[in-house]
């Protein structure tokens, strides 16, 4: 068995869905073993990310809190997991710039929390289960600051130096998680991921949003000019990273994940119009006759870059999708899935989006 913490957010609950469900052409997953999510299921975290495994026998759900390291001890005593996945975070910047103590509190304290749980845990178990044990933490890339235009990508010995309050929880989570190894000698892997999109991502980041809005008619907002850069992910390209650096990485160790696709915020927005031309035309001229520009947030990053060559060269993975192919799978699900989305985009969300960007929104 394996835990994934915040397995009902977006890249926990893609990665539970993909490790119980059948690859094409197979009978059953690949990975037949049972998932125990831990989610306290706050705005982001929603079941129904998980309905299409909902019925599957290997799937188990435990509302907690991970601050709560005790009742986390807990579960790890009953259930005796060989890993413990940690993708449970705060992750919106824009929150963490009008919020901060959340982030503090779940990023930094739940992650100690966990870590505090899973040492007493692994200190418990015999031989065989000790030397299979291990605590993979998710994190980003924003605990490594932001680059100029011609710098070099990200390392993983990039040194670090976060600008929102968001990539300082993370920042300070990644060091708790370094030390509990060098410490204790607790058997982590890190990952750093640049930005993720696809399914089942809440509607407040760039994509979804855009796509959700140019759907109903309403301003596509971009912050400033829309020169920000970002390195693109599809998450089950990531997904299929973590899976890559839980079975074969070296313990202690940090692997990059990146979709090697450099794009301006602009670039992203106007990919997502033409696709949506594409499939499901406005009745008269592009989506992207709806793109606004809004007030530039605080201390924006203006580029992030991965270099994954570690994960490419150590363990042999390589992103599938290009941007091309993963935009569209993912404007196609949202297409496909009103369902959620009417869900999803509950009236306190849309609060909050009238928050951010104004009347933009």
């Amino acid at each position: 068995m394996i835990f994934v913490t915040g397995g009902a957010g977006f890249i926990g609950s893609n990665f539970v869905v993909d490790w119980l469900t059948p690859a094409a052409g197979q009978s059953a997953p690949l990975r037949n073993e049972p998932v125990l999510v831990i989610d306290c299921l706050t705005y982001a975290g929603n079941l129904a990310n998980l309905a299409v495994v909902r019925d599957n026998p290997k799937l188990l759900f435990e509302r907690q809190d991970i601050c709560d390291s005790a009742a986390v001890l807990a579960l790890l005593r009953k259930h005796r997991p060989r890993a413990l996945l940690h993708f449970a975070a705060e992750s919106h910047v824009d929150r963490s710039i009008l919020g901060p103590a959340e982030f503090v509190r779940t990023n930094i304290n739940g992650t100690f929390a966990l870590l505090e749980a899973a040492r007493t845990y692994y200190g418990e178990l015999p031989g065989a289960e000790r030397d299979a044990f291990r605590f993979l933490h998710v994190s980003t890339d924003e605990v490594y600051g932001s680059l100029g235009p011609v710098d070099p990508a990200f390392s993983e010995t990039t040194a670090y130096a976060p600008n929102s309050p968001y990539a300082a929880s993370k920042a300070a989570s990644d060091h708790l998680v370094r030390a509990y190894h060098h410490t204790y000698g607790l058997p982590v892997l890190t990952t750093n991921c640049s930005n993720n999109y696809g399914p089942l991502q809440f509607p407040e980041k760039l994509i979804p949003l855009v796509t959700l809005n140019a759907l109903q008619g309403k301003p596509l907002p971009i912050y400033g000019d829309g020169s920000n850069v970002r390195d693109w992910l599809y998450v089950g390209d990531h997904c299929s990273g973590i899976r890559t650096v839980l079975q074969n990485g070296r313990l202690g160790e940090t692997y990059n994940i990146g979709g090697r696709t450099e794009m301006q915020n602009l670039a992203v927005v106007k990919t997502i119009c033409a696709t949506l031309d594409a499939l499901r035309p406005r009745n008269s001229g592009s989506y992207s006759q709806q793109i606004t520009f809004v007030k530039d947030r605080p201390g924006h990053d203006r580029r992030y870059a991965i270099d994954c060559s570690k994960i490419e060269r150590e363990l042999g993975w390589t992103p599938v999708e290009t941007f091309a192919s993963g935009i569209r799978k993912t404007v196609e699900w949202y297409l496909n899935s009103s369902a959620w989305v009417e869900q999803v985009t509950s009236g306190k969300y849309r609060d909050w989006v009238s928050l951010q960007y104004g009347t933009a929104a």
